[in-house]
């Protein structure tokens, strides 16, 4: 056997440095090297979540913590010999938050380099600038008394409520009220349901749409309830070190007026760190919500799949690479993908940030890291379903031909009135259930058929009426009239 000829690499062996020339081009090829697709492809999408949750958000938050705690410790005189600041000075000390740039952020990434401490670095930072507002004598007042985790706690709570109430939320409920228009506009749109599959007692498209968007209500309202809690306690949440430079301080009182006054609810009893429970039934919640849209997005595709919806073609976009007649439900897919990321980093988080080694440990900072790309996919996938259901037709002829060829699904009316009329003494009602299987079981039942069947029942001549008026696209109940519900 000959041997083969030794052939080329496909792949050279020599390759640009791609992160290096993204960065040097700037604007769009930046955003297409990105590692994470949040900060690339979808960089537009999750671009409202940075100002929340980034690092430079957090670092900006951390500044901000520590500036109102200087403020808070000086306004009531907590410390003797530091009394109230100046309107001027507290202005000042505020502009160190609001003129927070990427010029300031670069200085922090100067500092912490040489401190390797992210939040002492933030004191450093703070402590640069009081010179110039006449208050270098306060420069031992930032940071007083407090651990780190003092201020990540809340730094990271006022960055998740932020994000929550300003973007996710309202996000969010704009697509749960987008779904909830379209219901009541199908309220009165007779569709055949659909249970394990096969054909059951049907319904209205309305009344369905309805039930997701009361699902999805539900659990907006219980994240809109979120208490956000905070605490400022010291190392081991005793107070120790503030009792001992300050033994006269109502230290508690101290606290929770600080806490509070930030937006957060305060928690008396905490370690090292605070607890994170709040964030645990925050994501939770969060996650239940991204499983009932991503069983949205399924239910949808199948609707789409078997024609009830058609779906609005975008000019010039293609549907497939090979088949130009194709338009996929691109969106929905995309948004199971998000909608599984996003709900397994957050059932992460719940799980990792409720449980600390004894007084502390720091498995929560690293994890917490990540709470801005939980959010981002989430987010990402609600635009994605908005954008689906924006170019949804409901092609309602298909629907009232699905029914018309199912006029076996009224066997449950039927035997429901056979039973009605034997409890009012009507002869010759027995065994209904069996003699609608018996008709319909594995059979297919056209109206003539099924008309035919309920004239030789023999009964009474309101309930027969009734049953011979029935047809499948009428046989849905209430089902128009619960919209209602929805308000």
């Amino acid at each position: 056997m000959e041997a083969m000829a030794d052939s080329p690499s496909r792949i050279p062996s020599g390759r640009l440095s791609l992160a290096a020339a993204g960065e040097a081009a700037g604007g769009p090829a930046q955003n297409r090297i990105a590692l994470g697709p949040l900060d690339g492809r979808y960089r537009p999408t999750a671009a409202p979540l940075v100002d929340y949750l980034s690092e430079a958000a957090l670092n900006r938050d951390r500044v901000a913590v520590e500036v109102e705690w200087l403020i808070h410790l000086t306004r009531n005189s907590v410390l003797p010999g530091a009394g109230p600041l100046s309107p001027e000075q507290e202005e000042g000390l505020r502009k160190i938050v609001t003129e927070f740039d990427a010029a300031s952020v670069d200085e922090l990434a100067e500092i912490e380099a040489v401190t390797v401490h992210d939040v002492k670095a933030v004191e450093y930072y703070i402590g640069r600038r009081l010179e110039a507002l006449g208050i270098k004598n306060l420069t031992p007042m930032v940071h007083f008394g407090c651990t780190s985790e003092d201020v990540n706690n809340l730094s990271y709570a006022l960055g998740v409520k932020g994000a929550v109430e300003d973007v996710w939320l309202p996000a969010a409920r704009a697509l749960a009220g987008q779904v909830a228009e379209m219901a009541r506009a199908n309220r009165d749109v007779p569709m055949l349901s659909r249970t394990h599959g096969q054909p059951a007692t049907p319904t209205s498209l309305g009344k369905e749409l309805a039930v997701i968007a009361h699902r999805l209500g539900r659990q907006l309202d219980r994240i809109g309830r979120t208490e956000y809690l905070g605490k400022i306690n010291g190392a081991t949440g005793t107070y120790a070190a503030h009792y001992a430079s300050v033994p006269t301080a109502d230290w508690q009182e101290v606290s929770k007026s600080f806490v509070e006054g930030l937006g957060l609810t305060w928690n008396p009893l905490t370690t090292q760190i605070e607890s994170h429970d709040w964030q645990a039934e925050l994501y939770a919640d969060m996650a239940r919500f991204n499983r009932i849209l991503h069983n949205v997005c399924t239910d949808i595709w199948s609707y789409i799949s078997i024609g009830y919806f058609a779906q609005i073609p975008v000019a010039g976009a293609t549907g497939s690479s090979t088949m130009p007649h194709k338009v996929n439900p691109i969106r929905f897919e995309n948004a199971e993908a998000n909608l599984e990321i996003s709900s397994a980093l957050l059932d992460t988080l719940g799980a990792t940030l409720v449980t600390s080694r004894w007084q502390r440990d720091l498995t929560d900072s690293s994890s917490q890291r990540n709470i801005g790309v939980a959010f981002g996919h989430s987010l990402l996938a609600i635009s994605n379903v908005a954008k689906g259901l924006e170019r949804l037709d409901v092609a309602e002829d298909v629907l009232a031909a699905d029914l018309d060829t199912n006029w076996e699904v009224l066997a449950e009316a039927i035997q429901m009135v056979m039973r009605a009329e034997a409890i009012a003494g009507v002869e010759g009602m027995d065994n209904p259930y069996e003699r609608l299987k018996d008709l319909t079981r594995g059979h297919r039942v056209d109206a003539a058929r099924m008309k035919e069947f309920v004239s030789g029942l023999g009964l009474s001549a309101d309930a027969e009426a009734r049953l011979l008026a029935l047809t499948p696209a009428t046989y849905n109940g209430i089902a128009a009239d619960l919209v209602e519900h929805l308000g």
